[in-house]
């Protein structure tokens, strides 16, 4: 008996009202993780909770207050200078990340060790980023900065975010020590690393090219074998100038083995290159 495994879609009102809810999640996590992890460990690993981080501990400074006063008139700026639409979604981020940070300050710290605080931290707060972002949104702050920063210098916005969030957790060296500045580091470093996990997942696909004197063979074994859908492309090669196929096939990271065996064992000369997909959508993947 057939299925029809196709879900509903969704109707656009619900995909709004479920990024909505990623936003409120996303920026509830940064807090938590800000409060419980880096806050109490002296972690400034980069943005704004960063510069609140050594403003509380300078001046004595409310965290949730500092980033408020600073979230909101970097994204006013934004819409003015850049003239982006970053939309209500973003605002409501905006506003609600220091909200949730003073919601959330009183909570026991989960560790009083830096480099606990510096990886849950990273962690927890990339994770809460991810979210935002999955939700089409930004909490504001130093990437605001970043887009300012590169329209008025022609820098890459990467290289703008990189010098911003350096020279915050430069400033934590000198605020603290070197060694706390080492720790902001680390949880800038796995923030990234979280957010993109959160944003591809953890399985890496392989996106693979094969050309072979007999694709129809190799297309017939793909088919019965891996199950998996091919792409057949038209090539001529560079030095004999022959017209050659070239099979284009999506597999995952546990295929790939099965996937070149099969091809060898059809066509010992054939060329494979493999190369990673970090996001696939469609049929046999992620639907969304």
């Amino acid at each position: 008996m057939l299925h029809n495994s196709r879900r509903t879609p969704l109707s656009p009102k619900q995909l709004v009202l479920i990024e909505y809810f990623y936003v409120l999640l996303g920026s509830f996590f940064v807090a938590i993780s800000f409060n419980v992890f880096l806050l109490p460990n002296r972690v400034a690993s980069g943005g704004v909770a960063g510069i609140s981080t050594i403003t509380e501990a300078v001046f004595q400074w409310e965290p949730a207050l500092v980033q408020g006063a600073l979230n909101v008139p970097l994204f006013l700026a934004g819409v003015i200078i850049l003239g982006a639409n970053f939309g209500l979604k973003s605002f409501v981020g905006t506003l609600i990340l220091p909200f949730f940070v003073y919601l959330t300050k009183d909570i026991d710290p989960a560790t009083m060790n830096p480099l606990l605080g510096a990886i849950f931290g990273g962690m927890g707060v990339g994770l809460g980023l991810g979210i935002v972002f999955r939700g089409r949104a930004s909490t504001g702050g130093i990437d605001v900065a970043a887009q300012i920063l590169h329209r008025y210098t022609n820098i890459s916005l990467g290289l703008c975010i990189a010098i911003i969030d350096g020279a915050i957790v430069v400033t934590s060296a000198l605020v603290f020590n070197v060694e706390q500045g080492l720790y902001a580091l680390i949880g800038l470093f796995i923030t990234s690393r979280t957010i993109d996990v959160v944003q591809v997942g953890f399985n890496t696909s392989k996106n693979v090219m094969i050309i072979t004197k007999y694709p129809n063979e190799v297309r017939d074994e793909i088919f019965a074998k891996v199950d998996r859908g091919v792409t057949i492309l038209s090539g001529t090669g560079g030095y004999t100038n022959e017209e050659r196929n070239v099979i284009m096939c999506v597999v995952d990271q546990k295929e790939f083995s099965q996937l070149t065996r099969i091809v060898k064992g059809i066509d010992p000369g054939a060329f494979v290159v493999a190369m990673a997909a970090a996001e696939v959508l469609g049929e046999g993947f992620k639907s969304t």
